[in-house]
């Protein structure tokens, strides 16, 4: 089981990352836009880099939504390998069969 503390941080920076999403998104589109300056570009670069670093969306970490572990986590399941062997082997994850040979 993960520490309360992390899995309330990575909580609280899923809040902030759409809270910024749609401020980063303008951003972001300024910088990328063909017609701009060099000048323009540059502001918005700053910009960008003056927004809270939780408001990026790559500092928030996939956790399993049973432990909260943050390794080892299969997208598709959102659980750590560990709990997703224990679900297949009770059958809960439709679709999902061990192999054996």
């Amino acid at each position: 089981m993960a520490k309360k503390s992390m899995i309330a941080r990575d909580e609280k920076r899923m809040k902030k990352v759409a809270k910024y999403a749609a401020k980063r998104e303008a951003i972001k589109a300024r910088i990328n836009d063909p017609h701009a300056t060099p000048e323009e570009r540059y502001a918005a670069a700053q910009e960008l880099q003056a927004l809270p670093r939780d408001a990026s969306p790559t500092r928030v970490t996939r956790r399993c939504r049973v432990t909260g572990r943050p390794k080892g986590v299969y997208r598709k399941f959102g659980l750590s390998r560990n709990k997703l062997r224990e679900a297949a082997m009770r059958g809960e994850v439709p679709g999902l069969v061990l192999s054996s040979w």
